[in-house]
């Protein structure tokens, strides 16, 4: 394989390793806000329980998206150098806008929020909490401007084949913006979600049948059964904005070749880009034009309308864009039924200890399916973008550095060794923080209310 090919592989590993923290961190701040907020509030154990074990997962994977983002971001000198070369004059502001409003303001309160409960007053810690769940928000804002402008370029112009701002209100609020940051938000609160009723329910498995479990473990479904109907509505709006800006990327993600009306929507097939057509193709009539129009006449754009008269193809690789396109719609159908599913259970079991033990074992299977949701949806989105790397302004192939194929292999193995090692060594440490907290609840003889009315009130350093 040329550079190229490897250069991408080697962008897509380091970006699938690190957005899987951030996807975590930044709903989990505001939901440790919450249970923040609520003990505060009521005095009552269990929230600061749920808040005393959940704040650890996100120091955990707070630290694991910091290294793996300041890794990522080398690429772009070592890697794409023809990127900032050409678009430096958009992308350098906007990611040092997300260094200066977002990662400074957590860097300077997350200590107060990790270690501060009985070293300050308990509004500064609450404070704390609030600021760096406000700066994870931002940090996503600043990062998804930037992508978001790479797919609708707005507010520019070209000087001497060099991209120069002309508008920052139209370049910050480009076209594709608003959907795809509430569709990253929405992702995140499912991811967090699915992880705390899953990790909660693997706690409940090993015996755990604390009053802070039972609570988190309704919050997540809860949380869950919520936002995936939002995530619905707001995906099928991210998906008619695609539509009108990138028609290729929505051509190879319904698998349609030709421009027509009456395309049906196709659930399952083979794409040959070689041949232009799908095989075992198995589909519902009109399907993709009802949803994509809102009408079962509707015309939607096909793939072969993206090939130039010198048979130069335009359009992004089908099979990739095809596929991860439907994991990511499964996994939310499934995060529908399950959450949904899981809650009427629970109400009409009366209690959690009457509730079918499947539905912990389920709810314990889904705590990493907000993970596989958005990479496939990660995929589905910049794989869907090439051959461009700035839609219509910068290909892929005009960016990459000039590095010898061999040395970009090598330190691709290097990165996915690395990542798979620290992978497996924070899943174990999730894991090992489960059984430690099962464990502490079964030898717990501490006579203190652990909740209820009768539970103690703990009073910060005043």
């Amino acid at each position: 394989m040329d550079e190229l090919i490897l250069s991408r592989i080697q962008f897509a590993a380091n970006i699938s390793f690190h957005i899987l923290f951030p996807t975590i961190t930044i709903a989990l701040g505001w939901v440790l806000l919450f249970f923040k907020v609520r003990f505060s509030a009521t005095g009552d154990m269990r929230w600061m329980e749920a808040y005393r074990f959940w704040v650890k997962v996100f120091a955990l994977s707070f630290a694991m998206g910091v290294v793996s983002g300041i890794t990522m971001s080398f690429q772009f000198g070592t890697n794409w150098p023809g990127f900032m070369e050409k678009v430096g004059n958009i992308a350098g502001p906007l990611l040092a806008y997300e260094v200066m409003t977002a990662f400074f303001l957590e860097a300077v309160f997350l200590g107060i929020m990790l270690f501060g409960f009985s070293k300050v007053p308990s509004w500064l810690h609450t404070l704390a909490t609030f600021l760096v769940a406000f700066g994870t928000t931002m940090s996503a804002f600043w990062i998804l401007v930037l992508n978001s402008w790479m797919h609708t370029p707005v507010g520019f112009e070209l000087r001497d084949g060099i991209v120069h701002a002309t508008d920052w209100f139209a370049i910050i609020f480009n076209p594709s913006m608003p959907y795809r940051l509430a569709h990253m938000l929405l992702a995140s609160g499912l991811t967090v979600a699915f992880l705390i009723a899953g990790l909660s329910a693997f706690r409940w498995l090993l015996g755990d049948r604390c009053d802070s479990v039972r609570l988190t473990l309704r919050t997540g479904v809860v949380l869950g059964a919520l936002l995936i109907p939002v995530q619905i509505l707001a995906g099928d709006l991210h998906g008619l904005n695609t539509l009108e800006h990138q028609p290729q990327k929505v051509a190879a993600m319904e698998g349609n070749w030709e421009t027509r009306g009456n395309v049906p929507l196709v659930l399952f097939a083979i794409p040959d880009e070689d041949a232009r057509t799908n095989h075992f193709e198995l589909s519902i009539p009109s399907g993709a034009s009802l949803i994509l129009t809102h009408d079962p006449d509707g015309v939607v754009p096909g793939l072969n309308d993206f090939v130039l008269a010198d048979g130069t193809v335009m359009h992004p690789p089908v099979n990739p864009v095809f596929w991860s396109f439907r994991v990511m719609v499964g996994v939310g159908m499934l995060m529908l039924v399950v959450s949904w599913g899981s809650l009427f259970a629970m109400r009409r079991a009366g209690s959690l200890d009457n509730t079918n033990p499947w539905v912990f074992r389920i709810l314990a299977g889904m705590a990493f399916s907000g993970w596989v949701a958005t990479l496939a949806g990660w995929y589905t989105t910049e794989i869907g973008r090439q051959p461009w790397l700035v839609n219509g302004v910068l290909t892929t192939a005009e960016a990459v550095a000039e590095v010898p194929p061999a040395m970009v292999g090598t330190t691709l193995v290097v990165y996915l060794v690395v990542y798979g090692v620290l992978m497996l060594a924070y899943i174990a440490t999730l894991t090992h923080l489960a059984r430690k907290a099962a464990k502490a609840d079964d030898t717990d003889t501490d006579e203190t209310p652990r909740s209820g009315a009768a539970s103690v009130r703990l009073v910060p350093a005043e």
